[in-house]
């Protein structure tokens, strides 16, 4: 498993190789989310050159080519969570207010309650509100997801500047208004 200690990720990296990236994946604390890990260790199978880390609920799904963790503590996610060089995840409000909080690139795949992920489908609308932001990408399905992995890798990711914290509070404040007008 990876060292929950280890220093922070840097902001870009790019190589004519790929190079090696830190990729932290996340399906939040309430339910598990088979179809995204599935979809990212079969991708990690055929990318064993990166460091995926991921943090996997209650999964029925147990991963074969990358670290994982059921669960983590709130300082072993924030490390996993700065040291990554963008973050694959569900579009839970944590995850995404997260990433906007700290510059991080995040690559979304939705729950479906037509796939008995959720119980409604709240999070495509979540996905649709924040896609126009800078560095957040929804995928729409599990190939979708890899082929924004592999766009992200040659690219590079750049992560965008972090929001401040008075910014951030106001920012919050309008997702949580948001939120609780659904």
């Amino acid at each position: 498993m990876a060292n929950p200690m280890g220093t922070f990720g840097q902001t870009r990296r790019t190589s004519l190789l790929w190079g090696c990236f830190m990729i932290f994946v996340t399906v939040g604390s309430q339910l598990p989310f088979d179809r995204l890990i599935r979809a990212v260790d079969e991708w990690a199978e055929r990318n064993k050159d990166q460091e995926i880390i991921a943090q996997i609920g209650n999964s029925d799904y147990i991963p074969k080519n990358m670290s994982f963790f059921q669960t983590l503590t709130p300082d072993q996610y924030s490390n996993f969570f700065h040291r990554a060089d963008f973050v694959i995840a569900h579009a839970g409000m944590g995850t995404i207010i997260s990433a906007l909080e700290h510059g991080k690139p995040l690559l979304l795949l939705p729950r479906l309650a037509n796939m008995g992920e959720h119980r409604n489908d709240h999070q495509l609308a979540t996905a649709r509100r924040f896609s126009s932001f800078k560095n957040i990408i929804v995928a729409d399905n599990a190939f979708h997801l890899t082929k924004e992995i592999y766009a992200l890798l040659k690219n590079g990711p750049i992560s965008s500047t972090h929001v401040e914290p008075e910014v951030s509070a106001q920012l919050i404040s309008a997702i949580k208004k948001y939120a609780n007008d659904e």
